[in-house]
């Protein structure tokens, strides 16, 4: 298997699996690129600065979205009320993107992304192509029935009788909706990243 996908690349630099192409390469190789084997990995203090930056980057890659976006989300979740970490999870969570991802109708963020800017994907039986749309509790995200003889939504309605669903979504019958029931906490959310060292970074 080739190192030639940027994304498997990245994953192993920040040491997450970003595809599931990802995953299988860093099961061969589970140490970052440039390294010619485990033995090699080097050891010693990270400074608490490269370890925001590396969450921040984790985070960021793993909702696939832009610098600018990251940091206007960051802001608005230590201005809003609350816990920021959980608002930053909750803003991030919510966009609709993410929950295509989550619904399991893509079987990565970047190809969500797509399906919603290519006009697949309905909210509430109106089409909307904008990633970012923020979904509230209540709202039903679906795949468009015009869409859904297309090879990968057939096969993301076959795969998802093995794939569990986010407590915080509820799958519906046709199998390509899903409902957001409520706002999800952080413990919910399979992202691997230490919000409160994102929150850390854009606070300096």
């Amino acid at each position: 298997m080739s190192n030639a996908n940027p994304q498997v690349k990245l994953s192993r630099k920040l040491n997450i699996a970003l595809t599931p192409k990802a995953s299988k390469y860093m099961d061969r190789r589970p140490y970052p690129p440039g390294e010619h084997g485990p033995q090699k990995i080097r050891r010693g203090k990270v400074s608490d600065y490269k370890q925001q930056l590396l969450e921040k980057q984790r985070l960021r890659s793993q909702y696939n979205i832009r610098e600018k976006q990251m940091r206007n989300y960051a802001r608005k979740a230590v201005r809003k009320s609350g816990n920021p970490a959980d608002n930053l999870v909750q803003a991030l969570e919510s966009r609709l993107d993410a929950l295509v991802y989550r619904s399991g109708f893509a079987q990565t963020m970047p190809a969500a992304r797509q399906f919603v800017s290519h006009g697949h994907i309905q909210v509430n039986g109106r089409k909307v192509d904008i990633p970012s749309c923020p979904i509230s509790p209540g709202d039903v995200v679906a795949v468009k029935t015009a869409s859904r003889k297309i090879p990968a939504f057939v096969s993301a309605s076959e795969e998802l009788v093995a794939r569990p669903t986010p407590p915080y979504l509820e799958r519906l019958e046709d199998g390509l909706s899903a409902r957001l029931t409520r706002m999800p906490t952080r413990e919910e959310v399979r992202v691997h990243c230490e919000f409160s060292k994102v929150i850390e970074y854009y606070a300096r």
